[in-house]
């Protein structure tokens, strides 16, 4: 008994402790939001270094002497799930910022800081090579990182991926993306030589943005976005963001298609709800967060796609649409719509590609990390590399930089490992799919306008677990087996077979 109150206390110091890193990291979640919304171009110099010295606070917390004698005291079974799980994230993250000396940890955040508001500038400029030496530079700093974190013979992409997607190394990647690439690619083509053309021309045009705005309010409360909770912004490039699960924040960008910012804010929305979603006694502690970046995104991808591009899910809400757009979409039937929407396209933005295409999109991304971490790929060849192995998927070739590999502020934001979890989120949530509709009749719910109890069911399996579970534990506890890429490829050539009048 007196063992288990020394174990209490020190549970409850560790608490206090994270407490106060906690706020730091909240702080500092509001800079990065504020960076990309609201703060003038000439703040970023001087706000860096503000977050240089939160960032080390953060760091000095963690790998402090008291951290570290909470965490060691810690160390029984007489702890509650909830208080393992803090404590299993606590010593990960406390191991991960010990291996980084707090100089470069603090000169690597500044550089983050600046860094992002460098790639906005580059890409409106349309101009690579005043992002690539930033870029060098960020890229040379995470491979040292991952160095300093890497167990004996581990290769320092697969430190990368682990901090996003554990379990799915390089090797296991390399499985899921050949499947990809040996069932959809010649499926792709299939479609591409049908000859079946699909009318989209309505989805461009003179859409305003107050009205596109409208539209995205709209969409983002159906599906459960809660505005008492949330605040939607404008950024250059979409993101979901959150203090706690009373504060989640969301953007979207504004473009000349209206498909792409209504389908950007209803993906958003699919993360904010997770967050929105996670149990209140584990918000605000470093397990009240997603299970993993894959988990995320099979939220957001579930809601955008396997839900949002559902004719069901527009039954409830077309003529909504139809109301804020009516010269442009009030002659157009929500079958005609639907189809539309689903079209199969070979573009160039990855955030506005068609479910089909999505994968080759992150492959072209994977193998170019793979380059960069592993084989030393000079960054000015990235350009070039990036045009070429669209060509060779796709079919597509980028004409300008900003449409090709600065399309996307991952790698501005130090993010190496990140973009696999973006197909992976795509099969989890296929596979996720095929459990649900074992109990439930989806379009009908969705036709039905109930959306919330598809909503409800994904929160009790999901969301109000955070962290407490790791993902693949989730996945299979729902689905009742392990990751399989099978329901990815299966659920893709049902729905575009049946599409495009193709066998499945």
């Amino acid at each position: 008994m007196q063992e288990t109150g020394k174990t209490k206390r020190a549970f409850e110091m560790l608490s206090e402790l994270l407490e106060r890193a906690c706020a730091l990291q909240t702080a500092l979640t509001l800079f990065e939001w504020d960076n990309e919304t609201l703060a003038p171009r000439e703040a970023s110099a001087l706000t860096a270094r503000t977050q240089g010295v939160l960032s080390a606070e953060y760091q000095k917390i963690m790998i402090g002497e008291e951290m570290r004698n909470c965490l060691k005291a810690c160390d029984g079974e007489d702890l509650s799930e909830k208080e393992q799980a803090i404590v299993r994230e606590a010593k990960k993250e406390r191991d991960e910022l010990c291996a980084i000396p707090p100089e470069e940890y603090r000169a690597y955040q500044e550089l983050i800081s600046r860094s992002t508001r460098i790639w906005t500038e580059a890409k409106k400029k349309q101009d690579f090579d005043l992002f690539a030496p930033t870029l060098k530079k960020v890229i040379d700093c995470q491979k040292k990182f991952a160095s300093y974190r890497a167990k004996e013979g581990q290769k320092l992409y697969d430190v990368m991926l682990d901090d996003y997607e554990k379990g799915f190394d390089m090797e296991k990647l390399d499985e899921f993306f050949l499947l990809l690439k040996r069932e959809l690619v010649p499926f792709l083509h299939e479609i591409q030589k049908s000859g079946i053309e699909i009318d989209d021309h309505f989805l461009s045009g003179n859409y305003p943005e107050d009205k596109q705005r409208e539209a995205a309010v709209l969409l983002a409360g159906y599906v459960g976005f809660d505005f008492s909770r949330g605040v939607l912004a404008v950024s250059e490039h979409p993101f979901t963001t959150n203090l706690h699960n009373r504060d989640v924040r969301i953007t979207t960008n504004f473009k000349e298609r209206v498909d792409s910012s209504l389908f950007s804010v209803i993906h958003e929305s699919g993360h904010a709800i997770y967050e929105m979603g996670i149990a209140d006694d584990l918000t605000q502690t470093l397990v009240g967060q997603g299970a993993s970046m894959g988990m995320h995104e099979s939220q957001s991808r579930f809601f955008e796609n396997i839900l949002g591009r559902r004719e069901s899910f527009w039954v409830p809400v077309y003529e909504k649409l139809q109301e804020i757009f009516p010269e442009e979409l009030g002659e157009i039937a929500l079958a005609q719509f639907v189809k539309a929407v689903n079209k199969v396209s070979a573009g160039l933005i990855r955030t506005e590609a068609d479910e089909l295409t999505y994968g080759l999109h992150v492959l072209v991304r994977y193998e170019l990390e793979k380059e960069l971490i592993e084989q030393d790929l000079p960054v000015e060849k990235i350009p070039t590399l990036w045009a070429d192995k669209y060509e060779e998927y796709l079919g597509i070739r980028p004409q300008n930089v900003s449409e090709g590999v600065l399309q996307d502020i991952h790698w501005a934001q130090g993010s190496f490992g990140y973009f696999p979890s973006y197909a992976l989120g795509s099969a989890f949530g296929a596979q996720i799919l095929s459990a649900m509709e074992k109990e439930m009749d989806i379009d009908r719910l969705l036709a039905d306008g109930r959306i919330s109890e598809i909503r409800e069911y994904l929160r009790k399996h999901i969301h109000r677990y955070g962290k407490r579970k790791p993902a693949r534990t989730l996945l299979k506890e729902m689905t009742g087996e392990d990751f399989n890429p099978e329901y990815y490829v299966s659920y893709l050539k049902g729905k575009y077979g049946k599409i495009y009048g193709l066998q499945s």
